[in-house]
């Protein structure tokens, strides 16, 4: 069951909940809120020789915009940018690389919906 949380920390207990999945589901985290200046990347995860950077967007349940469709156009841009600069500190790791969206949604008292869509967009999409 979700317990109540507060607008301000609702973040990052949807981060939390998106690691905890991604863990179960075979994925080794690698890093957390990495930062590249300004840009950040919420999770960096590897499955295989597959390195995902991954957005998470936690909304309460029933809002007004589904978490899968919170990620936009500047959103996805930095996120590249930030994957880039990762991926030129951490030569080596990885032979190929994707961008996840992590959706959760949260309701006092129910379990939380976790949504997590693979390869959700391209490089080229930014």
């Amino acid at each position: 069951m979700a317990p109540r949380v507060r607008a301000g920390r609702l973040g990052a207990y949807g981060e939390e909940l998106a690691v905890r999945h991604l863990r179960r589901t075979g994925l080794r985290v690698l890093d957390r809120n990495w930062r590249a200046g300004r840009r950040e990347i919420d999770v960096v995860a590897q499955e295989g020789d597959v390195v995902a950077f991954v957005e998470v967007k936690t909304r309460s349940a029933g809002g007004p915009q589904h978490p899968l469709d919170a990620l936009g156009r500047a959103q996805r841009r930095d996120l590249i940018r930030a994957a880039s600069a990762w991926i030129r500190s951490h030569p080596g790791l990885g032979r190929e690389f994707r961008f996840d969206l992590v959706g959760v949604e949260v309701s006092p008292g129910e379990v939380p919906r976790i949504h997590h869509l693979r390869d959700a967009f391209h490089g080229e999409d930014g």
